[in-house]
């Protein structure tokens, strides 16, 4: 089986995603600005908590293997 470039691959994908890409862009220009603001809020705590989980392991002795 022949193997595909990978910008060949690539524009083939973004051709495929594009009309979600765009239905979502949509859907976000119709939301209220309250609820922008509400999953933008819910997305920094999403990424905060997501930063002190690997901050947490990252301190955390590394596991012992038997």
């Amino acid at each position: 089986m022949k193997r595909l470039p990978r910008t060949t691959s690539a524009v083939r994908n973004a051709r495929r995603l594009w009309p979600y890409v765009l239905m979502a862009w949509e859907r976000w220009q119709a939301l209220p600005p309250e609820k922008k603001e509400r999953y933008r809020r819910q997305a920094r705590d999403y990424a905060e908590r997501g930063r002190r989980l690997v901050d947490e392991r990252r301190r955390r002795p590394p596991r012992r293997r038997f």
